[in-house]
């Protein structure tokens, strides 16, 4: 990028010490070679090249006129996200500058105002808390989750009341854990978060009985009380210093406490975007400090998944990620940061994910609203992965396709048939979820060309994924393409989706798959064809996201997570069989599989019958229980017991039904020959009935993090 040398600049942000600080840095850069001057309070520098004032100062009318709209030909605002307030408003409706830049940390905070489009959708510069970390710009920290603690058996939650907030059981954990967890140099310069006023009062006053220097300071205290506050708190004079500041409503951004090493949170997390804010105000890199310590006290609020929201910056809300991230601890943290959380937070992290509804309209509109302002454009499936926005599938799931969510929010988007809508919900919701993509790259190839070689379309594969495609997986998704696959109810009946709405979209004339009617028919159809381009490539994006050559076993990545209609689809079946002939697992037609479905933690309410003993003896063996009513000579047992004659058996597992509907795939197994077991279980009427339990060999041991997520309760 060319670099820019401005001969007239003018940098505003939101507190005069940050300007200050802001021009000592400029003078390091520049040296002598730009003058440089304050505009903020009594100081009023008007000659300068450089000038660095508050946006308080700058936006009254009489400073306004000071200067000329076109005097400054670069213009830095800080905090941009506080642009739609009225001070920045004036400001940047006043000047004209051949170039404005905006920087924030938090551009999510617009509170429906275009934020972007004040800076053309391309200028507005943003730095999240993992890019700071990885360049180095800010100090490391340790983070650990703890457990708060329940009062007369109580839990805490948010609606604790005060009482409980401030009862002595509380004081004296918060002392035992700030005592266990430290600070880098044994000097305490703390800062807490609390709920309410009442409490950040009392809690202080109790620090201050048991030996410690408090304050608490919340939005009726005045800027001086701050300040001094913040001073004391950084005094090395030992009968002025405070250990802690207790605060609410207050601190969350804006403040500079270079010095702060401890920052404790007692209260719910109710935005992603708060707890950076709060986490930011101990990351300032000092010599003097090494790292800040972060003790958060997780009560049993039903928004703690937004803990590894805000800690891992991934603000997709697709919650087999947020697991994966807890189960990591500090692997996916730049740096030498580390997360750590004990047994009984973690759970409920896990239980507020497993509850949580990651596709409420409103954060669903909030999210596509933020990134239409960021890119000044209706934003496309495609535009949430590559700026790390919310998963664009909940769109889908929430409406049945992405067109039909913008259409549902859009004014002026052109509208389509009742059939266009309804092939674009089955290529979304069948073929596009990016569970397999061979049919993805099929459809993309049609949609750009008419057809595509079927040798190409192997070499394609073989290239970029490293595996061979066999002749039975392209009918698979030729067949798959035509909604053969899939069934819906009609007249209390299961009939193929291409038989109920007579779908042809595909068909192989000789050597190459070409589109068929329902593809070429809509080639001239625009909005159609934008909205199918863009779900193909995210699906294929997504697949290749997830995609690790290592851990492909045959169709399937080591543990991802697959619907058993997608297990059934992958594994090449011509139609998704009846849920109720499943079960736990389904021999095929052609005895070539038999994919094997684990609830590992069955619920207390189910049938006697259906409790079966499944789990894992270690990380390499699994002990199964077969459906009841089977004993050694049944068919579907035999086929088991003769898997050598070409059967594939593919485990999936989840941890428990609050998980949803799908499993993750633990890899295949081999019947440990001398395992199988004829035996009995009672049903609900104690009589016994037969069932019988082997013993599988992984064909790759588990690996850890997942062997304990699933096999250990919460």
């Amino acid at each position: 990028m060319k670099r820019y040398n401005p001969k007239r600049f003018l940098f505003v942000v939101h507190r005069a010490s940050i300007a200050a600080v802001a021009m000592e840095t400029f003078k390091s850069i520049f040296q002598n070679s730009k003058t440089m001057g304050m505009f903020s309070g009594r100081q009023k520098e008007l000659d300068n090249d450089f000038i660095f004032s508050t946006i308080q100062t700058i936006s009254k009318k009489e400073n306004l006129e000071l200067f000329e709209p076109n005097q400054f030909d670069y213009i830095v605002i800080d905090e941009t996200h506080r642009a739609g307030a009225h001070t920045y408003q004036k400001a940047l409706s006043y000047f004209k500058p051949k170039f404005l830049l905006g920087m924030t940390a938090t551009p999510e905070r617009t509170d429906g105002v275009d934020v972007f489009g004040l800076f053309d959708h391309i200028i507005a510069y943003e730095i999240r808390l993992h890019q700071a970390l990885e360049e180095k710009m800010l100090c490391p920290f340790h983070y650990f989750g703890v457990t708060d603690v329940s009062v007369d058996g109580k839990e805490l939650d948010e609606d604790a009341s005060f009482n409980l907030l401030t009862a002595s059981e509380r004081v004296a954990r918060i002392i035992e854990k700030i005592k266990l967890y430290g600070t880098d140099d044994g000097s305490i310069r703390g800062l807490v978060f609390c709920s309410r006023k009442e409490e950040c009062k009392e809690l202080s006053f109790a620090f201050n009985k048991n030996g410690y220097k408090s304050i608490a300071l919340t939005g009726v205290n005045s800027e001086a009380e701050r300040k001094d506050a913040i001073h004391r708190l950084e005094s090395k004079n030992i009968d002025n210093k405070l250990d802690y500041i207790f605060t609410v409503d207050i601190f969350n951004e804006g403040i500079d406490i270079p010095s702060l090493n401890q920052v404790i949170m007692l209260r719910p997390t109710q935005s992603a975007i708060v707890f950076v804010q709060q986490l930011g105000r101990g990351l300032r890199k000092v010599d003097t400090k090494e790292y800040l310590t972060v003790i958060d006290f997780i009560g049993n609020y039903k928004n703690s998944y937004l803990i590894p929201v805000a800690l891992y910056g991934n603000t997709s809300y697709n919650k087999d990620e947020l697991r994966k991230l807890i189960s990591s601890g500090s692997s996916f943290i730049p740096g030498e940061s580390t997360v750590n959380f004990d047994k009984i937070s973690r759970d409920r992290i896990f239980s507020a994910i497993d509850s949580a509804n990651m596709q409420l309209k409103k954060d669903l509109i909030k999210d596509y609203q933020l990134l239409k302002f960021k890119l000044g454009h209706i934003p496309m499936m495609l535009d949430f992965t590559e700026h790390g926005s919310r998963d664009p599938q909940l769109y889908v799931i929430y409406s049945k396709s992405y067109y039909n969510f913008v259409n549902s929010i859009e004014e002026d988007i052109e509208s389509i048939s009742d059939a266009d809508r309804k092939l674009l919900e089955l290529f979304s919701i069948e073929i596009n979820n990016s569970k397999r993509v061979e049919e993805s790259i099929i459809l993309g190839e049609l949609l750009r060309s008419g057809s595509i070689d079927i040798d190409l379309l192997k070499n394609l594969v073989s290239k970029k994924y490293g595996y061979q495609l066999r002749d039975e997986t392209v009918s698979s998704c030729v067949n798959n393409l035509n909604f053969k696959f899939v069934r819906e109810r009609k007249g209390g009946k299961k009939v193929t989706a291409h038989d109920l709405y007579d779908i042809r979209a595909v068909k192989i004339v000789g050597n190459k798959i070409v589109a068929d009617d329902c593809i070429s028919s809509r080639s001239n159809v625009s909005i159609f064809n934008k909205f199918l381009i863009d779900s193909v490539n995210y699906s294929v994006s997504k697949f290749d996201e997830l995609y690790d050559a290592n851990k492909f076993i045959d169709g399937f990545v080591l543990y991802r997570k697959y619907s058993r209609k997608d297990v059934f689809r992958i594994l090449n079946w011509e139609e998704n069989p009846v849920a109720q002939n499943v079960g736990g697992y389904i021999v095929s037609k052609d005895k070539t599989n038999c994919p094997i479905f684990v609830n590992y933690h069955k619920e207390e309410g189910i049938s006697n019958s259906t409790k079966y003993e499944d789990g894992f003896i270690n990380n390499a063996e699994f002990e199964w229980m077969s459906k009841s009513k089977r004993r050694l000579e049944s068919p579907d047992v035999q086929s088991i017991v003769n898997y050598k004659n070409g059967l594939r058996l593919p485990l999936f597992i989840k941890k428990s039904n609050d998980e949803g509907t799908e499993f993750y795939y633990m890899g295949d197994v081999t019947p440990i020959e001398n395992s199988f077991e004829e035996t009995t279980i009672e049903n609900d009427a104690g009589k016994k009935i037969s069932v019988v339990k082997v013993v599988f060999l992984m064909n790759r041991p588990v690996e850890d993090s997942i062997y304990n997520y699933i096999t250990k309760t919460h």
